[in-house]
């Protein structure tokens, strides 16, 4: 890619992430510049990007997804920008089917990925995930991440969209203790973006949300045709509404008794 205009910067977040983040890093080395910005890994993530001949790594703190994206963004130099979770990898079919949209002067300003979920090695084919689909290509200069979440991310786009044929690959389930931490995590922040967006805790929602995400996930979105799998996806989904909630309650807790401290 010759062409300043048609350069693209790849650009990951990562905690962390052995065992993913090699195969993501090597499936995008055809991009013009590798970012990764790392939120102080302890398991040799940072000392094999540090290490890794075409990656440029950033040690960052992380405060939550809206906002360490956000601040990777800002390292591109190139307008094109392929932003990457460290569990997807761009296949060979998907590489080329990039490098012809961004190669033929394009008006369109970000393209949605749809995502192939992978259940250890083992495709998952339902349990919600046959519909799910990112922006993971578009234009920095016409694009940004909204202020408005801080877990699953949304991008603001100033311009047309445009979805490729070619579906990413995203390891989504290594192990059942790494899918349960990372449920709980995104839970955990869930619940923060509620709370400061002053949606109010209920003893209902805490009940009846997580059945609905399980039944949603496993009946409606056929969870049962991924046999076993899909029940552990679908009960580990629903924990993650479980933990949202307990984790909002938590800090409506916190802020009442911050509240009486301070009163005179």
């Amino acid at each position: 890619m010759n062409n300043q205009d048609n350069k693209i910067s790849a650009l990951i977040i990562s905690y962390n992430e052995i065992g993913y983040i090699e195969r993501c890093v090597e499936s995008v080395t055809f991009a013009d510049e590798i970012i990764v910005v790392d939120s102080y890994s302890t398991d040799g993530t940072y000392e094999f990007l540090r290490n890794h001949p075409k990656v440029k790594v950033i040690q960052h703190p992380f405060s939550n997804f809206t906002l360490q994206k956000s601040f990777a963004l800002k390292q591109a130099q190139h307008d094109w920008v392929l932003f990457l979770d460290a569990d997807e990898v761009v296949t060979e079919g998907l590489k080329n089917e990039i490098q012809e949209k961004v190669d033929s002067d394009t008006e369109v300003a970000a393209f949605w990925f749809y995502r192939k979920f992978m259940f250890q090695k083992s495709p998952l084919h339902f349990s919600g995930w046959q519909t799910d689909k990112n922006y993971r290509l578009f234009r920095k200069s016409k694009a940004q991440f909204s202020d408005k979440k801080i877990v699953h991310e949304t991008l603001d786009v100033n311009g047309k969209s445009g979805v490729f044929k070619e579906k990413l690959t995203h390891y989504c389930y290594k192990d059942y203790d790494d899918y349960k931490a990372k449920m709980l995590r995104y839970g955990r922040l869930k619940a923060k973006e509620d709370f400061y967006r002053e949606k109010q805790f209920s003893y209902v929602s805490l009940v009846v949300k997580p059945l609905w995400k399980f039944f949603n996930h496993f009946v409606i979105r056929l969870g049962f045709l991924d046999g076993k799998r899909g029940v552990i996806i679908s009960y580990l989904n629903a924990l993650s509404d479980l933990e949202r909630f307990r984790e909002l309650k938590k800090l409506e807790k916190k802020n009442e008794l911050a509240y009486y401290l301070l009163m005179p």
